[in-house]
């Protein structure tokens, strides 16, 4: 059999004209690495100008209402009534001195009617503000207008920044001076730090007068007008009255500004071309590795091409011994199917297995069930079964000495606490259901002393002290009437508990904090406390202290369920003098009569 030709070689100049073809793909991974680098930085800078503007402000409004403040002080009105007199000078020049060092203003002076200084808090410095004149500031002439006065500047005096308010001194309806505040705004260029971006904050003339570039400050942005020029010249708030431009290239800085409404200023945050070209470059050099990448993996694609042609050429010549192996893969294809439906079958075995397992789970999972809502309705019942046996107790000794009155009271109570058994049960029920109750307006004291009236025979006998710090006014919170009152004589009952080893005296504490939008009812005891293990495992049912004669351990973890279906919360913890401190915490309610429907089941 003749050998068949060889495909034709690939040659590497149809490599290179791929290449050329693909070239201009560079060119939108240019553009789109630009955009996105473009909003990353732009998102940073905006988020790094608005802390910047955000302390600026901060700092200025601190310092605003100062001067209008410190105005009605008499120690001042005194300097100004009495302008010769030195000892009350000297009084307002200490005065401004202790305030200045209070407030961390830079420089506080007072000035009469015609702009000259009378005191100053640097009055005993070498710079002292004392005596000058300082009448052709705007500040000053809009205070004297009866305005809050603001402006910028540097110091004729001192040679130093500062933003100054200034506010007037008025006796009546007559101003009869000026409180000037300085604040010194250089700490705000300290806190830029050195980073690339470079921070300009610039006037309403645009000059420079804040910048992390020291050789921008006091230059114009832009070129001024013959009117700023003139209010340059009368104000003098620059060491320069002819700001030299800032020649700026704007092809070299990305530029983001916000304007402050308050002052007039424009913050400007500038970053160098070079952290935008930078990882466009390092973009655009990973896309050209990439189609270089692209085109070797092409030109190795072909090249195996090519020896796949040469072995499928290879291949006919032995095309007897490919049918061999196919018939031997099909045999082997056979047995292997035949492993699969044995496969298949003993996995719908297991998924048998696996439902009748389920079907026993869930069978587990009701039988659990239904030993919790036993063990809940064995602990809520106790307390009120304890009472119906008390008061059962008293009506046979009432009867026996003739008390027929006050035995058929005992028998009426009997009969609410069976009601109310009742409605316990119909609430576990709803518990165990999860079935929630819209909360109620509830009257708090009197849910208190129906819990409290039924431990108040087993109170009286361990000789347990309460003391009540509750106020007079009914307090209405949202809750249930039984589920308050489950979630009280639990609590209650709990506090008990914890004084019977206790050696007297033994007290118990219930007071009431109120809050905006909640209540909260503080009950505390003078027993053992909480221990590290209680604090942790305190709510998990079943969890217990206590031994099995005493208690089931449901009684925190039932309370903490109904607190929580009511909107409020459960706190546990220890009081600093000693004890446990248990918070109830309910929302309030709207005072009045309650108009809804009791939650409790009739009759």
């Amino acid at each position: 059999m003749p050998r068949p030709p060889h495909p034709r070689r690939l040659r590497w100049r149809s490599l290179l004209l791929l290449a050329l073809l693909l070239a201009p793909l560079l060119w939108p991974v240019h553009f789109l690495a630009e955009r996105y680098y473009r909003g990353v930085l732009t998102e940073q800078n905006r988020q790094t100008l608005d802390l910047y503007v955000a302390n600026l402000l901060g700092t200025l409004r601190r310092y605003e209402v100062l001067p209008q403040i410190l105005g009605d002080l008499p120690g001042l009105r005194a300097a100004l009534y009495a302008p010769q007199d030195p000892a009350a000078l000297d009084d307002a020049n200490r005065l401004l001195a202790r305030i200045r060092k209070q407030t961390g203003a830079d420089v506080i002076y007072l000035m009469n009617p015609r702009g000259i200084t009378l005191a100053a808090s640097n009055w005993d410095q070498s710079d002292s503000f004392v005596a000058g004149n300082f009448a052709f500031r705007p500040y000053f002439r809009e205070a004297l207008a009866g305005r809050l006065g603001r402006f910028f500047g540097l110091g004729t005096t001192s040679g130093k920044r500062g933003y100054y308010f200034a506010y007037p001194v008025r006796d009546g309806e007559r101003n009869i001076g000026a409180l000037v505040v300085k604040v010194d705004l250089d700490h705000t260029e300290t806190l830029w730090g050195n980073t690339p971006e470079q921070l300009m904050v610039t006037d309403i003339n645009g000059v420079v007068i804040l910048t992390s570039r020291p050789d921008w400050r006091f230059h114009a942005s832009r070129p001024l007008d013959r009117a700023e020029q003139l209010a340059i010249a009368a104000n003098q708030p620059y060491p320069t009255q002819a700001p030299p431009v800032l020649d700026l290239d704007p092809g070299a800085w990305l530029t983001q500004s916000r304007t402050l409404d308050e002052t007039g200023w424009t913050v400007s945050i500038l970053a160098p071309h070079i952290l935008l070209d930078r990882p466009v470059r390092t973009a655009v050099a990973v896309g050209a590795a990439a189609l270089l990448a692209l085109l070797l993996l092409l030109g190795l694609m072909m090249q195996r091409r090519r020896h796949y042609l040469e072995r499928i050429a290879f291949d006919t010549q032995t095309k007897a011994d490919l049918e061999q192996r196919v018939t031997e893969r099909t045999q082997d294809l056979e047995l292997l199917n035949s492993r699969l439906k044995q496969e298949v079958l003993e996995r719908e075995q297991a998924q048998q297995e696996l439902v009748r397992a389920q079907d026993e789970l869930v069978q587990a999972g009701k039988l659990s069930a239904l030993g919790t809502m036993s063990a809940s309705i064995s602990h809520e019942l106790n307390q009120p079964l304890g009472a119906i046996r008390s008061y059962a107790e008293n009506a046979s000794t009432l009867l026996d000495h003739q008390r027929s009155d006050d035995a058929r009271a005992n028998l009426r109570l009997i009969s609410e606490l069976t009601e109310r058994m009742a409605s316990i049960i119909a609430h576990l029920r709803a518990f165990a259901r999860r079935d929630r109750h819209a909360p109620e307006r509830v009257a708090l004291q009197p849910a208190l002393d129906d819990a409290l009236s039924l431990l108040a025979k087993r109170r009286r006998s361990m000789d347990v002290e309460l003391i009540r710090d509750l106020p007079d006014a009914t307090l209405w919170v949202q809750a249930g009437e039984t589920r308050l009152r489950q979630v009280l004589g639990n609590l209650l009952g709990n506090a008990l508990d914890a004084l019977v080893d206790k050696a007297p005296p033994r007290r118990i504490w219930i007071s009431v904090e109120q809050q905006a939008d909640h209540l909260d009812l503080l009950l505390r005891d003078n027993g053992p406390g909480f221990s590290a293990e209680s604090l942790a495992r305190a709510r998990e049912p079943f969890f217990t202290t206590k031994t099995s004669a005493q208690g089931l351990g449901l009684g925190l973890a039932i309370c903490e369920s109904l607190v929580r279906a009511l909107d409020g919360e459960l706190l546990l913890a220890n009081h600093p003098a000693g004890g446990a401190l248990i918070t109830l915490r309910l929302r309030l309610a709207t005072p009045g009569v309650n108009l809804q429907p009791s939650e409790d089941p009739s009759p």
